[in-house]
Formats: C-alpha cells, structure tokens, sequence
C-alpha cells in the first residue's frame, strides 16, 4: 500500500503550487539576504571609521567599533542561512557575500595593523590566502566549484572570534578592569595566533584540492575530445 502524501503536501499541489520535482522559478536579486549583504558592505566604511577615530584611543568609539562589526559579522551568518532555508540563492549573493566577507575582515586587519595592535605580517598573510584562493576558485570554475571546506569554517571562525577581542579597547581599560582587559587581550592573541596557522594550512589543502580538479577536469576535457575524434 502506497503512502498518501502529506495534507500541506496534496493541498499545495492540488492549489496550483510548484509540485515536487518541478524546475523552481529564479528568485529575485531583491531578496533579505542580498539585503543583508548590502547592509555588511554599507557597514565596512563605518567600522574602519569608529576603529580609527582618534588614532584608536578613544574607548567609546572603540567599543562601537566593535558592535557595528559584531553586527556585520551576524548578517554574515543571516543571510546565508536565510537563502539556503528559503530557497533564495542567487548568482549576486554568490559574489558579493565573500566580497563582503573580505572588505570587512580586511578593514579590521589593516585597521588593526595602522594602530600597531597587530603585527603586519599577519594582516599580509591572512590577506594574501583569502584574496589567492579566490583568485584560485576563478582559476579552475571551468571544471567545477571549489566548496568551502570544514577547515575553512573553522578558520573563518577562529578570525570572528579573535577580531571581535582584538577590536575591542580591552588594552585601553583602567584599574582592575585594566588588567582583566589586558588577559582577554592575550586570549585574543593567542585565538589570532590559531587563526593564521589555520589560515596557512587550510590555504595550502585549498592549492591541492585546486590542483587535482584542474587536472582531473583536463583528463576528462581531453578524454572527451578523444572520443569525439575517433
């Protein structure tokens, strides 16, 4: 005996509704999550300008600086979870949510480097591998997409959470909270310190994986040529 189909299931079918199986229309680039994008890329220029104020000096700004990041970064995980649970996807938000991503995090990087909270040579690494394995994904999209790898959540993760410490003025707090500060600056660090070393492995799994699609994709370009020659 065959199952009956859910009641909302038949209902929606039997009401015109795209049944099961049917091609889906292309959603809409105005769409929240494309909005949410927009609102993280509107944000970058008013972080970087709160985390600079007064040679980042100034406590209030500072700490302003981080809710309008810490804001940015919740868009970030908004509207991905949005599109994907609403079927909202389009080819906008494929390339501007890492856009997003990178002028944000950029901001921070080098905004954090102009104050000389954070060594140079960081920001040029963590940097330098996000911008490469973009310029990498372009490199091989003609033989398939690479996705983002468990490493690179972690990574992304690691750099939120050590960005959110580092961003905050814990170096410029007074008295007992000054010192409470300065440990939760430390931690920051140290988080920072995990994040690049994540950055540069998962950076290097990224440039093989690339490597082996490339190649796999040539294989099979070349076996297909093959086939129609003969």
């Amino acid at each position: 005996m065959s199952e009956k189909p859910p009641a909302d299931e038949a209902a929606g079918t039997a009401g015109g509704a795209t049944p099961p199986g049917a091609i889906q229309p292309k959603p809409s680039n105005w769409n929240l999550p494309n909005g949410l994008t927009g609102l993280r890329i509107l944000l970058v220029p008013l972080f970087g300008w709160l985390l600079l104020h007064d040679g980042g000096e100034n406590v209030t700004y500072r700490f302003w600086a981080f809710v309008v990041f810490l804001i940015a970064i919740l868009t970030d995980t908004a509207d991905g979870d949005i599109a994907r649970r609403r079927n909202l996807v389009t080819d906008f938000g494929k390339l501007m949510d890492p856009i997003a991503d990178k002028a944000l995090t950029g901001m921070a990087l080098v905004g954090l480097s102009v104050l000389g909270e954070l060594w140079w040579w960081v920001t040029i690494v963590v940097l330098g591998r996000e911008w490469g394995i973009t310029l990498l994904r372009f490199w091989v999209i003609k033989y398939g997409v690479m996705p983002a790898s468990r490493g690179g959540k972690i990574k992304t993760t690691l750099q939120a959470v050590a960005l959110c410490g580092l961003i905050l003025p814990l170096l410029q707090l007074d008295g007992t909270l000054g010192e409470v500060g300065e440990v939760l600056w430390w931690i920051a660090s140290a988080i920072m310190a995990a994040a690049v070393a994540v950055t540069v492995l998962t950076g290097l799994d990224y440039v093989r994986e690339a490597l082996k699609l490339r190649r796999e994709g040539e294989a099979a370009t070349a076996a297909g040529t093959s086939t129609t020659g003969s």
